[in-house]
């Protein structure tokens, strides 16, 4: 993945409640973002196009524009479209793939880029993260971090409860990340950023412990929080370190190789707890598995309908995606019977509890 802009920027304007979406026009006036009130609104098909029809009142003579979003394709289509006119900021608003084609497309001509998140499937709604597919194969690209980011819970309320409880998946990952991160520290004696750690630690610990589920504002809340601040941890920090390791080298894999098998979240969670497994941690193993049972998240490769060959597959392609990454896969460097033999141990201890 291309290195980000070292940079202890943090967005703007952070709105996270009920009725947040009512703050865009305010938010807008903040000359840092928009000088003059000329912007472009991103959106993807469904809830994003409503949203938009509901603030168009707020954003004047704003420009909509409708992404499919997900691919460097769509994106580069949208950043032709966006230079057209002379905008002072970009309004994406939508899911992961809308606001990763917004942020690229934002970031290829220097302009801010406000996000709007209707769900919290994954910590890219604040992170100075593209992550966009390209030739088939899904990569990470390096983009400047949002300069707002609003998530309105009524929003997410109306969305899919499964695509917003893959988001709890992707936070705890970053307990698994951090500890790629801090091997890679010992082994090759990578730098490793104290305060880039704690960020993606926060809201990783919150979630592992926190009593409450989707149902709960509180809970949400946190689970919205939790995803910025690992966006923020990855903008100090200048690259994806604290929250991608071997779990996310599983998830590209598993993109990569049987595409549409789950969504990012969910995968992480699974990624980080084989990965979790692996290290042999196993008080952290058990709070994981448990986290995972308690939000109904998938912790074995059945749980996202891959039979143990495939997990196997995956699990030997993993290091492939990040060839500048060294994990707890790459460490083991184990041979494919060695996989076979672990996750079948895996299983067993899942059984267990």
């Amino acid at each position: 993945m291309p290195l980000l802009a070292r940079s202890v920027q943090t967005p703007l304007h952070i709105h996270v409640r009920r009725g947040a979406v009512a703050d865009l026009g305010h938010i807008l006036a903040d000359g840092r973002i928009s000088a003059g009130g000329d912007v472009a609104v991103v959106v993807g098909p469904g809830q994003g196009e409503r949203i938009a029809d509901l603030i168009r009142p707020s954003l004047g003579s704003a420009d909509v524009y409708t992404t499919a979003g997900g691919t460097v394709d769509a994106a580069l289509e949208l950043a032709a479209k966006l230079r057209t006119r002379s905008y002072d900021a970009v309004v994406g608003i939508g899911g992961g793939k809308t606001i990763d084609a917004a942020k690229y497309a934002a970031n290829r001509w220097g302009m801010p880029m406000v996000s709007v998140a209707t769900s919290l499937a994954n910590d890219g709604i604040a992170s100075p993260v593209a992550s966009l597919v390209n030739d088939g194969i899904k990569g990470s690209y390096g983009v400047h971090i949002p300069y707002a980011v609003i998530v309105d819970l009524d929003f997410v309320e109306n969305g899919q409860e499964r695509v917003n409880r893959a988001g709890i998946g992707d936070v705890i990952s970053n307990i698994s990340a951090l500890a790629d991160w801090d091997l890679g520290r010992e082994v090759r004696g990578e730098p490793f950023d104290g305060l880039a750690a704690s960020l993606a630690r926060m809201g990783a610990e919150a979630m592992l412990t926190h009593p409450g589920d989707m149902n709960d504002d509180g809970f949400v809340t946190v689970l919205a929080e939790s995803l910025i601040s690992s966006g923020l941890a990855m903008a100090v920090c200048g690259s994806s370190r604290p929250c991608s390791g071997g779990c996310h080298e599983i998830v590209h894999a598993t993109d990569t190789l049987f595409p549409g098998t789950a969504s990012h979240g969910e995968l992480a969670g699974l990624g980080a707890l084989f990965c979790t497994f692996l290290r042999g941690d196993e008080r952290r193993f058990a709070q994981m598995a448990q986290c995972l049972a308690r939000h109904g998240l998938p912790r074995t490769p059945s749980d996202v309908g891959l039979d143990a060959e495939r997990f196997v597959e995956v699990v030997e392609f993993a290091p492939r995606t990040r060839p500048d990454r060294y994990t707890i896969l790459e460490h083991l460097a184990l041979s494919t019977d060695e996989i076979r033999r672990k996750l079948a141990e895996y299983d067993d201890a899942l059984a267990q509890r």
